[in-house]
């Protein structure tokens, strides 16, 4: 069989179809990637943090416009006491810890007094002895009295000699030395008995005046000497000090000291209770300055007492140039006054929350210096300041780093 080749032909429509095809898949192909990178792209720098400026929202007292001077110091009871015996001897018993209030007078402590009382309990007998004696002597005396009374109206009839009459007088005088002697012994053994019933009150620790604990400086079982100087010995059982005579100690430049008068008004501040002030009057100007550091000290009393207020805390104190009134005690919410922006007709400020801003609305109540008071935030958040036209709600940030 023989095959015309003449007849076979190349269709070039074919050709030409298919490759039209295949240029257009690839063009989709190529704005498929573009549109992928385009939204890639995009998302990368949507996503890219702002770097931005912060500040925190502060809490400012109206004091601060009239205050003169400041200054640190601490919390000192001005009556503190470190309680030992005037024996020595072991603990038995300890009736108070650490914030434990006590009454003036009130036993907190003993020591063991075996010694001590039978001491006591002999120089009783011998008070009991020498009344005893005492009443023999003023029986004797009352006898002798009456004998000689006898023997004088026997004598003037001549019925006794007067030997016998002289024996009675004699007798009575013996009977007055003898009850005063009786008389002599009792001073004695009351004075001995003082003495026992003074030795016993030494085995027990009380209380000088109305105080709280501060230290416990012995256990039950220790040895209590009143100087200390035995080995595991302690010289005091216990600290306390009287709440009420708290006063706040500062050092004061001597270059400032004039600004500090006797009874000025003062806000006291303790670190303790950063969310309080505390009323005071300046007590008394130490009349001596510490060359070391060129200052005076001044002491500052509490107005009102609180009973969260202890020895040693750390304390600044504000000398003011007057009195604060009622509504100054009140603390003002303040921001930086480039903070807050306008948005539709509103106050705005963005919050700092996990690394976004939040829009969030305020109210600006007033102003003082670079300083606004502001409602709607609290105290310790961080707002944005720059660049706050870059910002929007939600928009991811970062912190600048100072």
């Amino acid at each position: 069989m023989t095959v015309d080749i003449s007849r076979l032909k190349i269709d070039r429509g074919s050709q030409v179809a298919t490759g039209s095809s295949k240029s257009r898949r690839r063009y989709i192909i190529m704005l498929l990637l573009a549109v992928v990178l385009i939204a890639f792209i995009f998302k990368a720098v949507s996503m890219r943090a702002i770097e931005i400026e912060t500040a925190t929202v502060t809490m400012q007292y109206p004091s601060s416009s009239f205050t003169l001077l400041n200054a640190s110091g601490y919390v000192v009871a001005q009556r503190k006491a470190a309680l030992a015996s005037k024996a020595t001897g072991r603990l038995e018993w300890l009736g108070v810890e650490e914030g434990s209030r006590v009454k003036s007078g009130q036993v907190i402590a003993r020591l063991e007094g075996l010694d001590s009382e039978a001491l006591q309990k002999q120089a009783k007998a011998l008070v009991g002895s020498a009344a005893a004696n005492r009443d023999q002597a003023d029986v004797e005396l009352k006898d002798s009295v009456r004998s000689l009374k006898r023997n004088r109206e026997l004598l003037a009839q001549g019925i006794v000699a007067q030997a016998d009459y002289d024996v009675a007088e004699a007798r009575e005088n013996r009977a007055r030395a003898a009850l005063a002697a009786a008389e002599a012994n009792i001073s004695v053994s009351r004075a001995a008995l003082q003495g026992a019933d003074v030795s016993v009150d030494y085995t027990k620790i009380r209380a000088p005046f109305d105080a709280v604990v501060l230290t416990k400086n012995a256990d039950v079982g220790d040895i209590v000497t009143p100087l200390g100087a035995a080995a595991n010995a302690k010289a005091s059982v216990v600290t306390i000090a009287d709440l009420a005579s708290l006063r706040v100690e500062v050092d004061v430049s001597e270059s400032s000291l004039e600004k500090v008068k006797i009874g000025q008004p003062c806000e006291i501040l303790l670190d303790a209770l950063p969310h309080n002030r505390f009323k005071g009057l300046v007590h008394s100007i130490v009349p001596t300055a510490d060359r070391s550091k060129a200052t005076v000290m001044v002491k500052v009393s509490f107005v009102d007492r609180d009973q969260r207020i202890l020895p040693e805390m750390s304390a600044k104190v504000a000398f003011l140039e007057r009195a604060v009134t009622g509504e100054e005690q009140k603390p003002r919410v303040m921001l930086p006054k480039n903070a807050p922006l306008e948005s539709d007709g509103k106050k705005i400020v963005y919050l700092l929350v996990d690394n976004r801003v939040i829009e969030t609305k305020i109210e600006v109540v007033g102003g003082s210096g670079d300083l606004v008071e502001v409602k709607g935030v609290k105290v310790g958040d961080k707002v944005a300041l720059k660049p706050l036209g870059k910002l929007s709600n939600g928009t991811k940030v970062k912190v600048a780093q100072k």
